[in-house]
Protein backbone atom coordinates (compact mmCIF):
# COMPACT_ATOMS: atom_id res chain seq x y z
CA UNK A 1 0.00 0.00 0.00
CA UNK A 2 1.04 3.63 -0.46
CA UNK A 3 1.78 5.69 2.54
CA UNK A 4 -1.72 7.74 2.16
CA UNK A 5 -3.60 3.89 1.84
CA UNK A 6 -1.44 2.53 4.99
CA UNK A 7 -2.51 6.33 6.75
CA UNK A 8 -6.46 5.31 5.47
CA UNK A 9 -6.24 2.33 7.19
CA UNK A 10 -5.27 3.09 10.31
CA UNK A 11 -7.54 5.73 10.55
CA UNK A 12 -10.83 3.47 10.09
CA UNK A 13 -9.14 0.85 12.22
CA UNK A 14 -8.01 3.28 14.60
CA UNK A 15 -10.82 1.93 17.32
CA UNK A 16 -9.16 -1.22 16.99
CA UNK A 17 -5.82 -0.49 16.92
CA UNK A 18 -5.01 2.95 18.71
CA UNK A 19 -3.32 5.47 16.56
CA UNK A 20 0.19 6.22 17.92
CA UNK A 21 1.11 8.49 19.96
CA UNK A 22 -1.58 6.01 22.25
CA UNK A 23 -0.62 8.46 25.16
CA UNK A 24 -0.78 11.57 23.67
CA UNK A 25 -3.23 14.47 26.11
CA UNK A 26 -3.79 17.69 25.02
CA UNK A 27 -2.07 20.45 26.95
CA UNK A 28 -5.61 23.04 27.12
CA UNK A 29 -3.56 25.81 28.84
CA UNK A 30 -1.37 25.76 26.16
CA UNK A 31 -3.56 25.61 22.95
CA UNK A 32 -2.68 27.85 20.15
CA UNK A 33 -4.76 30.72 19.09
CA UNK A 34 -7.93 30.53 16.70
CA UNK A 35 -7.05 32.89 14.57
CA UNK A 36 -3.87 33.68 12.79
CA UNK A 37 -2.20 36.75 13.88
CA UNK A 38 0.88 38.91 12.77
CA UNK A 39 2.68 41.33 15.06
CA UNK A 40 3.86 43.19 12.53
CA UNK A 41 1.44 43.42 9.68
CA UNK A 42 -0.69 46.69 9.17
CA UNK A 43 -4.34 45.99 8.67
CA UNK A 44 -6.71 47.06 6.08
CA UNK A 45 -10.96 46.89 7.11
CA UNK A 46 -13.09 45.09 4.85
CA UNK A 47 -16.79 46.23 4.48
CA UNK A 48 -19.18 43.57 5.69
CA UNK A 49 -20.11 42.89 2.57
CA UNK A 50 -23.97 42.08 1.30
CA UNK A 51 -26.31 39.31 3.85
CA UNK A 52 -26.74 37.60 0.62
CA UNK A 53 -24.47 36.51 -2.35
CA UNK A 54 -24.30 39.47 -5.00
CA UNK A 55 -22.41 39.62 -8.06
CA UNK A 56 -22.24 41.79 -11.55
CA UNK A 57 -21.51 40.60 -14.35
CA UNK A 58 -20.80 36.61 -13.34
CA UNK A 59 -17.73 37.71 -11.47
CA UNK A 60 -16.71 39.13 -8.04
CA UNK A 61 -16.10 42.82 -6.71
CA UNK A 62 -14.83 43.84 -2.93
CA UNK A 63 -17.93 43.60 -1.69
CA UNK A 64 -18.94 40.36 -2.89
CA UNK A 65 -15.80 38.51 -1.66
CA UNK A 66 -16.21 40.43 1.36
CA UNK A 67 -19.78 39.17 2.01
CA UNK A 68 -18.63 35.47 0.88
CA UNK A 69 -15.40 35.66 3.57
CA UNK A 70 -17.42 36.60 6.48
CA UNK A 71 -20.21 34.31 5.86
CA UNK A 72 -18.02 31.45 5.45
CA UNK A 73 -14.84 32.09 7.72
CA UNK A 74 -15.69 34.98 9.72
CA UNK A 75 -17.10 35.64 13.13
CA UNK A 76 -21.01 36.00 12.83
CA UNK A 77 -22.25 35.60 16.18
CA UNK A 78 -21.56 34.41 19.42
CA UNK A 79 -23.32 30.80 20.86
CA UNK A 80 -24.25 30.38 24.70
CA UNK A 81 -26.61 27.75 24.20
CA UNK A 82 -26.76 24.81 26.99
CA UNK A 83 -25.87 21.20 24.84
CA UNK A 84 -24.09 18.30 25.28
CA UNK A 85 -20.09 19.14 25.51
CA UNK A 86 -18.48 19.73 28.58
CA UNK A 87 -17.44 23.67 27.50
CA UNK A 88 -20.90 25.22 28.88
CA UNK A 89 -19.12 27.42 31.60
CA UNK A 90 -16.65 28.50 29.51
CA UNK A 91 -18.20 29.73 26.92
CA UNK A 92 -19.97 32.39 29.47
CA UNK A 93 -16.34 34.33 29.22
CA UNK A 94 -14.96 36.20 26.40
CA UNK A 95 -11.40 34.43 26.55
CA UNK A 96 -13.39 30.92 25.93
CA UNK A 97 -16.00 31.92 24.22
CA UNK A 98 -17.39 29.81 20.92
CA UNK A 99 -17.74 32.06 17.75
CA UNK A 100 -20.28 30.73 15.02
CA UNK A 101 -19.05 30.42 11.52
CA UNK A 102 -20.87 29.77 8.33
CA UNK A 103 -18.22 26.44 7.72
CA UNK A 104 -18.26 23.54 9.78
CA UNK A 105 -15.13 22.50 10.86
CA UNK A 106 -13.72 19.38 12.88
CA UNK A 107 -14.08 19.92 16.39
CA UNK A 108 -14.51 23.87 16.18
CA UNK A 109 -10.54 24.30 15.62
CA UNK A 110 -10.66 25.83 12.46
CA UNK A 111 -7.28 25.29 10.63
CA UNK A 112 -7.54 26.67 6.97
CA UNK A 113 -5.87 30.40 6.68
CA UNK A 114 -7.15 32.59 3.85
CA UNK A 115 -4.76 34.51 1.61
CA UNK A 116 -5.57 36.92 -0.89
CA UNK A 117 -3.16 37.44 -3.71
CA UNK A 118 -4.21 40.97 -5.63
CA UNK A 119 -3.56 41.78 -8.70
CA UNK A 120 -3.15 45.45 -10.46
CA UNK A 121 -7.24 45.27 -11.24
CA UNK A 122 -8.40 45.14 -7.87
CA UNK A 123 -9.37 47.55 -5.45
CA UNK A 124 -6.51 47.55 -3.40
CA UNK A 125 -2.23 47.73 -3.76
CA UNK A 126 -1.14 44.79 -5.40
CA UNK A 127 0.23 42.58 -2.35
CA UNK A 128 -0.33 39.40 -0.44
CA UNK A 129 -2.90 39.69 2.18
CA UNK A 130 -3.67 37.52 4.57
CA UNK A 131 -7.63 37.58 5.90
CA UNK A 132 -7.59 38.30 9.91
CA UNK A 133 -10.96 36.02 10.97
CA UNK A 134 -11.69 37.74 14.25
CA UNK A 135 -11.63 41.35 12.60
CA UNK A 136 -12.82 40.85 9.49
CA UNK A 137 -9.56 42.55 7.30
CA UNK A 138 -6.84 41.89 5.74
CA UNK A 139 -3.03 41.78 6.69
CA UNK A 140 -1.01 43.30 4.12
CA UNK A 141 1.81 40.42 3.98
CA UNK A 142 3.74 41.50 1.26
CA UNK A 143 3.70 44.77 -1.27
CA UNK A 144 3.84 44.39 -4.88
CA UNK A 145 1.99 42.15 -7.44
CA UNK A 146 3.18 38.27 -6.75
CA UNK A 147 -0.13 36.73 -8.98
CA UNK A 148 2.92 35.91 -11.40
CA UNK A 149 3.58 33.75 -9.21
CA UNK A 150 0.46 32.39 -8.56
CA UNK A 151 0.08 31.55 -12.17
CA UNK A 152 2.98 29.76 -12.52
CA UNK A 153 2.67 27.46 -9.92
CA UNK A 154 -1.13 26.76 -11.08
CA UNK A 155 -0.14 25.97 -14.52
CA UNK A 156 -2.75 26.66 -16.80
CA UNK A 157 -6.11 24.56 -14.94
CA UNK A 158 -8.99 26.34 -13.04
CA UNK A 159 -8.99 29.31 -15.49
CA UNK A 160 -5.48 30.69 -13.62
CA UNK A 161 -5.06 32.90 -16.82
CA UNK A 162 -8.27 34.65 -16.68
CA UNK A 163 -7.56 36.40 -13.55
CA UNK A 164 -5.23 38.20 -11.31
CA UNK A 165 -7.51 37.78 -8.16
CA UNK A 166 -6.64 34.86 -6.05
CA UNK A 167 -7.63 33.44 -3.07
CA UNK A 168 -5.01 30.88 -1.10
CA UNK A 169 -6.21 28.52 1.52
CA UNK A 170 -3.72 26.62 3.50
CA UNK A 171 -4.39 24.60 6.41
CA UNK A 172 -2.25 25.42 9.65
CA UNK A 173 -1.49 21.67 11.32
CA UNK A 174 -0.73 22.90 14.78
CA UNK A 175 -4.39 24.07 15.41
CA UNK A 176 -5.52 21.14 14.98
CA UNK A 177 -3.06 18.19 15.88
CA UNK A 178 -2.75 19.96 19.70
CA UNK A 179 -5.92 18.14 20.09
CA UNK A 180 -6.33 14.85 17.48
CA UNK A 181 -2.37 14.45 17.17
CA UNK A 182 -1.93 11.84 14.60
CA UNK A 183 -5.55 11.64 13.20
CA UNK A 184 -4.89 15.48 12.41
CA UNK A 185 -4.73 15.29 8.85
CA UNK A 186 -7.98 13.58 8.32
CA UNK A 187 -9.92 15.92 9.65
CA UNK A 188 -8.26 19.31 8.20
CA UNK A 189 -8.74 17.88 4.43
CA UNK A 190 -12.22 17.62 5.33
CA UNK A 191 -12.30 21.11 7.04
CA UNK A 192 -10.60 21.90 3.22
CA UNK A 193 -13.43 20.26 1.62
CA UNK A 194 -16.04 22.36 3.64
CA UNK A 195 -14.74 25.71 3.22
CA UNK A 196 -14.41 25.42 -0.71
CA UNK A 197 -18.16 24.31 -0.72
CA UNK A 198 -19.09 26.98 1.08
CA UNK A 199 -17.21 29.58 -0.97
CA UNK A 200 -18.70 27.31 -4.39
CA UNK A 201 -22.63 27.64 -2.75
CA UNK A 202 -21.99 31.14 -2.34
CA UNK A 203 -20.88 32.25 -5.79
CA UNK A 204 -23.08 29.58 -7.49
CA UNK A 205 -25.97 31.20 -6.29
CA UNK A 206 -24.75 34.90 -7.34
CA UNK A 207 -24.26 33.70 -10.82
CA UNK A 208 -20.42 33.11 -10.82
CA UNK A 209 -18.32 29.95 -11.14
CA UNK A 210 -15.53 28.96 -9.08
CA UNK A 211 -13.41 26.30 -9.82
CA UNK A 212 -10.71 25.42 -7.46
CA UNK A 213 -7.08 24.38 -7.94
CA UNK A 214 -5.97 21.40 -5.66
CA UNK A 215 -3.26 19.92 -7.72
CA UNK A 216 -0.34 23.05 -8.56
CA UNK A 217 3.07 22.97 -7.36
CA UNK A 218 2.67 23.47 -3.82
CA UNK A 219 6.47 23.70 -2.59
CA UNK A 220 6.27 27.17 -4.59
CA UNK A 221 3.15 28.51 -3.17
CA UNK A 222 4.58 27.59 0.48
CA UNK A 223 7.78 29.05 -0.42
CA UNK A 224 5.58 32.27 -1.07
CA UNK A 225 4.04 32.42 2.53
CA UNK A 226 7.03 31.80 4.12
CA UNK A 227 5.79 28.97 5.35
CA UNK A 228 7.19 25.52 6.70
CA UNK A 229 5.52 22.56 5.22
CA UNK A 230 5.91 20.61 8.30
CA UNK A 231 3.55 23.26 10.09
CA UNK A 232 1.30 24.85 7.45
CA UNK A 233 1.27 24.04 3.77
CA UNK A 234 -1.04 25.17 0.65
CA UNK A 235 -3.90 22.94 -0.22
CA UNK A 236 -6.12 24.84 -2.77
CA UNK A 237 -6.34 27.81 -4.60
CA UNK A 238 -9.43 29.36 -5.95
CA UNK A 239 -8.97 31.73 -8.96
CA UNK A 240 -11.74 34.71 -8.84
CA UNK A 241 -13.33 36.10 -11.51
CA UNK A 242 -13.46 39.59 -11.16
CA UNK A 243 -15.19 42.87 -12.57
CA UNK A 244 -11.74 44.73 -13.30
CA UNK A 245 -11.25 48.31 -11.74
CA UNK A 246 -9.33 51.45 -12.54
CA UNK A 247 -5.87 49.91 -12.78
CA UNK A 248 -3.31 50.00 -9.64
CA UNK A 249 0.04 49.00 -11.51
CA UNK A 250 2.79 48.15 -9.34
CA UNK A 251 5.93 46.74 -9.20
CA UNK A 252 6.36 43.01 -9.06
CA UNK A 253 7.24 42.13 -5.44
CA UNK A 254 10.73 42.34 -4.45
CA UNK A 255 13.47 39.70 -4.16
CA UNK A 256 14.47 37.93 -1.13
CA UNK A 257 17.71 38.95 0.32
CA UNK A 258 19.61 36.11 -1.26
CA UNK A 259 17.74 36.77 -4.43
CA UNK A 260 15.22 34.18 -4.58
CA UNK A 261 11.61 34.81 -5.53
CA UNK A 262 9.74 37.32 -3.28
CA UNK A 263 8.58 35.97 -0.23
CA UNK A 264 6.70 36.74 3.26
CA UNK A 265 9.06 37.49 5.78
CA UNK A 266 6.47 38.44 8.45
CA UNK A 267 6.24 36.14 11.20
CA UNK A 268 2.94 34.72 12.94
CA UNK A 269 2.60 35.12 16.76
CA UNK A 270 2.50 31.25 18.48
CA UNK A 271 0.30 31.67 21.50
CA UNK A 272 1.20 27.77 22.38
CA UNK A 273 5.05 27.48 24.33
CA UNK A 274 5.53 24.22 23.08
CA UNK A 275 4.35 23.30 19.22
CA UNK A 276 4.92 19.54 18.24
CA UNK A 277 4.90 17.29 15.19
CA UNK A 278 3.32 14.24 14.70
CA UNK A 279 5.04 11.33 12.24
CA UNK A 280 2.33 9.90 10.90
CA UNK A 281 0.76 13.30 10.09
CA UNK A 282 4.49 14.33 8.28
CA UNK A 283 4.58 10.71 6.96
CA UNK A 284 1.07 11.05 4.70
CA UNK A 285 1.41 15.13 3.82
CA UNK A 286 5.04 14.59 2.40
CA UNK A 287 3.49 11.89 0.30
CA UNK A 288 0.67 13.99 -1.00
CA UNK A 289 2.97 17.04 -1.83
CA UNK A 290 2.90 18.06 -5.41
CA UNK A 291 5.68 20.14 -6.52
CA UNK A 292 4.07 20.47 -11.01
CA UNK A 293 0.79 21.70 -11.75
CA UNK A 294 0.13 17.96 -13.18
CA UNK A 295 -3.65 17.62 -13.63
CA UNK A 296 -4.32 13.76 -12.61
CA UNK A 297 -7.18 12.24 -15.37
CA UNK A 298 -9.62 10.89 -12.85
CA UNK A 299 -10.47 7.14 -14.07
CA UNK A 300 -12.01 5.20 -11.56
CA UNK A 301 -13.12 1.25 -11.72
CA UNK A 302 -17.12 0.74 -10.95
CA UNK A 303 -17.43 0.40 -7.32
CA UNK A 304 -18.60 -3.03 -5.51
CA UNK A 305 -22.05 -3.25 -6.62
CA UNK A 306 -25.00 -3.20 -4.08
CA UNK A 307 -26.69 -6.37 -3.04
CA UNK A 308 -30.03 -6.36 -5.29
CA UNK A 309 -32.78 -4.63 -3.38
CA UNK A 310 -36.36 -4.95 -4.15
CA UNK A 311 -37.88 -3.40 -1.24
CA UNK A 312 -37.06 0.40 -2.21
CA UNK A 313 -38.91 2.93 -0.70
CA UNK A 314 -39.02 6.46 -3.17
CA UNK A 315 -38.81 9.32 -1.35
CA UNK A 316 -40.98 12.42 -1.88
CA UNK A 317 -39.51 14.99 -3.94
CA UNK A 318 -37.59 17.78 -2.09
CA UNK A 319 -39.23 21.11 -1.57
CA UNK A 320 -37.47 24.75 -2.02
CA UNK A 321 -35.29 25.84 1.04
CA UNK A 322 -37.03 27.44 3.43
CA UNK A 323 -34.53 30.31 3.67
CA UNK A 324 -31.80 32.31 2.03
CA UNK A 325 -28.33 30.98 1.40
CA UNK A 326 -26.90 34.10 3.76
CA UNK A 327 -29.71 32.63 6.26
CA UNK A 328 -28.31 29.49 6.42
CA UNK A 329 -24.88 30.21 7.05
CA UNK A 330 -26.18 32.42 9.64
CA UNK A 331 -27.97 29.73 11.76
CA UNK A 332 -26.01 26.58 10.95
CA UNK A 333 -25.14 25.19 13.89
CA UNK A 334 -23.74 21.95 15.21
CA UNK A 335 -27.08 20.38 17.94
CA UNK A 336 -24.75 18.69 20.55
CA UNK A 337 -26.64 16.46 22.87
CA UNK A 338 -30.11 18.35 21.78
CA UNK A 339 -31.93 16.13 19.63
CA UNK A 340 -35.32 15.23 20.56
CA UNK A 341 -37.28 12.03 19.31
CA UNK A 342 -40.08 14.27 18.83
CA UNK A 343 -41.20 15.76 16.79
CA UNK A 344 -40.39 12.84 14.45
CA UNK A 345 -38.33 14.33 11.28
CA UNK A 346 -40.43 14.01 8.14
CA UNK A 347 -39.49 11.60 5.26
CA UNK A 348 -40.02 14.80 2.62
CA UNK A 349 -37.30 16.58 4.89
CA UNK A 350 -34.87 13.60 5.37
CA UNK A 351 -35.04 12.81 1.52
CA UNK A 352 -33.96 16.97 1.32
CA UNK A 353 -30.89 16.52 3.26
CA UNK A 354 -29.56 13.21 1.42
CA UNK A 355 -30.01 15.04 -2.10
CA UNK A 356 -28.13 18.16 -0.82
CA UNK A 357 -25.71 15.61 0.49
CA UNK A 358 -25.21 13.53 -2.93
CA UNK A 359 -24.90 17.00 -4.76
CA UNK A 360 -22.62 18.77 -2.20
CA UNK A 361 -20.59 15.97 -3.04
CA UNK A 362 -19.07 16.96 -6.02
CA UNK A 363 -16.64 20.02 -6.15
CA UNK A 364 -15.60 21.77 -8.70
CA UNK A 365 -11.79 21.46 -9.01
CA UNK A 366 -9.14 20.46 -11.76
CA UNK A 367 -9.49 17.29 -10.91
CA UNK A 368 -13.24 16.87 -11.60
CA UNK A 369 -15.67 19.37 -12.74
CA UNK A 370 -18.73 19.02 -10.34
CA UNK A 371 -21.70 17.40 -11.69
CA UNK A 372 -19.24 15.25 -14.04
CA UNK A 373 -16.77 12.27 -13.59
CA UNK A 374 -17.13 9.11 -11.53
CA UNK A 375 -18.30 9.69 -7.95
CA UNK A 376 -16.19 9.16 -4.81
CA UNK A 377 -18.83 7.85 -2.30
CA UNK A 378 -22.28 7.89 -1.71
CA UNK A 379 -24.72 7.94 1.07
CA UNK A 380 -26.12 5.79 3.42
CA UNK A 381 -28.75 6.28 6.22
CA UNK A 382 -29.76 5.17 9.28
CA UNK A 383 -33.33 5.84 10.73
CA UNK A 384 -34.46 6.05 14.24
CA UNK A 385 -37.35 8.53 13.98
CA UNK A 386 -38.58 9.92 10.63
CA UNK A 387 -42.43 9.38 9.45
CA UNK A 388 -43.46 6.80 7.73
CA UNK A 389 -39.67 4.69 7.58
CA UNK A 390 -39.13 1.81 9.43
CA UNK A 391 -36.32 2.24 11.85
CA UNK A 392 -33.11 0.68 10.25
CA UNK A 393 -30.40 1.41 7.86
CA UNK A 394 -30.44 2.46 4.09
CA UNK A 395 -28.78 2.80 1.32
CA UNK A 396 -29.92 5.80 -0.80
CA UNK A 397 -30.02 5.85 -4.75
CA UNK A 398 -29.54 9.63 -5.51
CA UNK A 399 -30.74 9.20 -9.40
CA UNK A 400 -34.13 7.72 -8.55
CA UNK A 401 -34.01 9.70 -5.25
CA UNK A 402 -35.29 6.13 -3.06
CA UNK A 403 -34.29 4.25 0.12
CA UNK A 404 -32.91 0.48 -0.43
CA UNK A 405 -33.17 -1.17 3.25
CA UNK A 406 -30.23 -3.01 4.38
CA UNK A 407 -30.75 -6.04 6.74
CA UNK A 408 -29.06 -6.24 10.26
CA UNK A 409 -29.77 -5.17 13.86
CA UNK A 410 -31.52 -2.04 14.56
CA UNK A 411 -29.58 1.30 15.16
CA UNK A 412 -30.39 1.71 18.85
CA UNK A 413 -28.12 0.76 20.93
CA UNK A 414 -25.95 -0.78 18.38
CA UNK A 415 -24.66 3.23 16.69
CA UNK A 416 -24.33 4.59 20.37
CA UNK A 417 -21.97 1.62 21.21
CA UNK A 418 -20.12 2.73 18.36
CA UNK A 419 -19.54 6.21 19.40
CA UNK A 420 -16.39 7.06 21.47
CA UNK A 421 -17.74 10.81 22.99
CA UNK A 422 -20.45 11.07 25.30
CA UNK A 423 -21.65 14.82 23.55
CA UNK A 424 -25.01 12.89 21.61
CA UNK A 425 -27.93 10.97 22.40
CA UNK A 426 -27.74 8.94 18.72
CA UNK A 427 -31.06 7.25 19.12
CA UNK A 428 -32.48 10.83 19.76
CA UNK A 429 -31.23 11.60 16.17
CA UNK A 430 -34.06 11.25 13.73
CA UNK A 431 -31.50 9.19 10.96
CA UNK A 432 -27.43 9.62 10.89
CA UNK A 433 -26.74 10.08 7.14
CA UNK A 434 -23.09 8.17 6.88
CA UNK A 435 -21.03 9.40 4.12
CA UNK A 436 -19.44 6.23 2.12
CA UNK A 437 -16.02 6.92 0.15
CA UNK A 438 -13.50 5.08 -1.36
CA UNK A 439 -10.00 6.64 -1.07
CA UNK A 440 -7.64 3.38 -1.56
CA UNK A 441 -9.43 3.21 -5.17
CA UNK A 442 -8.97 7.06 -5.82
CA UNK A 443 -5.55 7.04 -4.44
CA UNK A 444 -4.64 4.11 -6.62
CA UNK A 445 -5.92 6.03 -9.50
CA UNK A 446 -4.21 9.27 -9.22
CA UNK A 447 -1.92 9.19 -6.69
CA UNK A 448 -1.62 9.73 -3.05
CA UNK A 449 -2.85 13.37 -3.24
CA UNK A 450 -6.26 11.98 -4.32
CA UNK A 451 -6.40 11.25 -0.59
CA UNK A 452 -6.67 15.07 -0.16
CA UNK A 453 -9.94 15.28 -2.80
CA UNK A 454 -11.85 12.30 -1.29
CA UNK A 455 -11.65 13.89 2.41
CA UNK A 456 -12.43 17.16 0.89
CA UNK A 457 -15.52 15.79 -0.55
CA UNK A 458 -16.73 14.35 2.38
CA UNK A 459 -16.14 17.89 4.50
CA UNK A 460 -18.00 19.34 1.22
CA UNK A 461 -20.99 16.83 2.05
CA UNK A 462 -21.30 17.85 5.41
CA UNK A 463 -21.55 21.66 4.68
CA UNK A 464 -24.09 20.82 2.26
CA UNK A 465 -26.38 18.78 4.74
CA UNK A 466 -25.52 21.75 7.73
CA UNK A 467 -26.78 24.57 5.33
CA UNK A 468 -29.75 22.15 4.07
CA UNK A 469 -31.04 21.47 7.61
CA UNK A 470 -30.89 25.05 8.62
CA UNK A 471 -32.76 25.99 5.65
CA UNK A 472 -35.27 23.06 6.34
CA UNK A 473 -35.69 24.04 10.05
CA UNK A 474 -34.28 20.85 11.27
CA UNK A 475 -30.55 20.51 13.26
CA UNK A 476 -27.69 18.68 12.11
CA UNK A 477 -24.15 17.56 14.21
CA UNK A 478 -21.37 15.91 12.57
CA UNK A 479 -19.38 13.08 14.12
CA UNK A 480 -15.75 11.49 13.18
CA UNK A 481 -14.96 9.75 16.81
CA UNK A 482 -17.14 6.15 15.92
CA UNK A 483 -15.72 2.32 15.26
CA UNK A 484 -15.58 2.21 11.17
CA UNK A 485 -15.02 -1.10 11.01
CA UNK A 486 -18.36 -1.85 12.81
CA UNK A 487 -20.08 0.22 10.52
CA UNK A 488 -19.15 -0.73 7.96
CA UNK A 489 -19.92 -4.49 8.84
CA UNK A 490 -23.22 -3.16 9.31
CA UNK A 491 -23.79 -1.54 6.06
CA UNK A 492 -22.41 -4.64 4.04
CA UNK A 493 -19.30 -3.22 3.14
CA UNK A 494 -16.99 -6.42 3.66
CA UNK A 495 -15.20 -7.60 0.84
CA UNK A 496 -15.80 -3.89 -1.15
CA UNK A 497 -13.27 -0.76 -1.43
CA UNK A 498 -15.75 1.30 0.84
CA UNK A 499 -15.22 2.55 4.07
CA UNK A 500 -18.04 4.93 6.27
CA UNK A 501 -16.04 8.24 6.73
CA UNK A 502 -18.15 10.78 8.38
CA UNK A 503 -21.38 11.00 10.58
CA UNK A 504 -23.92 13.57 10.23
CA UNK A 505 -27.14 13.28 12.53
CA UNK A 506 -29.81 14.83 11.26
CA UNK A 507 -33.80 15.68 13.48
CA UNK A 508 -35.28 17.95 15.52
CA UNK A 509 -34.29 19.99 18.56
CA UNK A 510 -35.70 19.82 22.01
CA UNK A 511 -38.02 22.79 22.34
CA UNK A 512 -37.07 23.65 26.07
CA UNK A 513 -33.05 24.17 25.42
CA UNK A 514 -31.95 27.31 27.21
CA UNK A 515 -29.32 29.13 25.17
CA UNK A 516 -28.76 33.10 23.49
CA UNK A 517 -27.37 33.58 19.81
CA UNK A 518 -25.69 36.93 19.30
CA UNK A 519 -25.43 37.84 15.62
CA UNK A 520 -22.58 40.01 14.73
CA UNK A 521 -22.74 43.09 11.95
CA UNK A 522 -19.35 44.82 11.31
CA UNK A 523 -19.92 48.22 10.33
CA UNK A 524 -19.39 49.59 6.93
CA UNK A 525 -15.41 49.53 6.64
CA UNK A 526 -14.52 48.01 9.86
CA UNK A 527 -14.16 44.33 11.25
CA UNK A 528 -16.69 42.76 14.23
CA UNK A 529 -13.36 43.20 16.25
CA UNK A 530 -14.04 40.14 18.28
CA UNK A 531 -11.77 37.12 19.14
CA UNK A 532 -11.51 34.40 21.34
CA UNK A 533 -11.09 30.97 21.36
CA UNK A 534 -13.88 28.00 21.45
CA UNK A 535 -13.90 24.56 22.64
CA UNK A 536 -15.71 21.53 21.37
CA UNK A 537 -15.24 17.88 20.96
CA UNK A 538 -17.10 17.42 17.26
CA UNK A 539 -17.27 19.83 14.46
CA UNK A 540 -19.22 22.98 14.75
Amino acid sequence: MSTAQEYVEAIFRRARIPLEPADYHPDWADQPLRHKAYSDASRLPLPPGPSEPQAQDARLGLESLAGMLRHSYGLISRRLQVNGNQDNADRTWLRTATWGRGTASGGGLYPAEIYWAAGPSGPVQPGLYHYSTPHHAMDRLLAGDVTGQVRAALGDGAGAAETDQFLLVSLKFWKNSFKYNSFCYHVVTMDLGALLATWQAWAGVAGVTLRSALWFDEPALDRLLGVDYRDESVFAVVPLPWIPGPARPGPVARQAADGSSPRVTKREFERSRTTLRFEMVEKVHESTIVAEAAHPELRLAEAHPAPSRPETILLPPPRAPGMTLGDALRHRHSSFGCFSAQPPLSLEKLGRLLAAGQAGQILNTDAREAGRGPSLGRLAVFANHVEGLPRGAYDYDAVAHALSPIAGEPPSPFLQWQYFLNNYNLEQAAAVITVVVRPAAVVSAIGDRGYRLVNAEVGAVAEAVYLAAAAAGASCGAALGFDNVSLAERLGLDGTDEWPALLLLVGNDRADRAGFEDLLVPAAGLGAGHSGPGTSGEPR
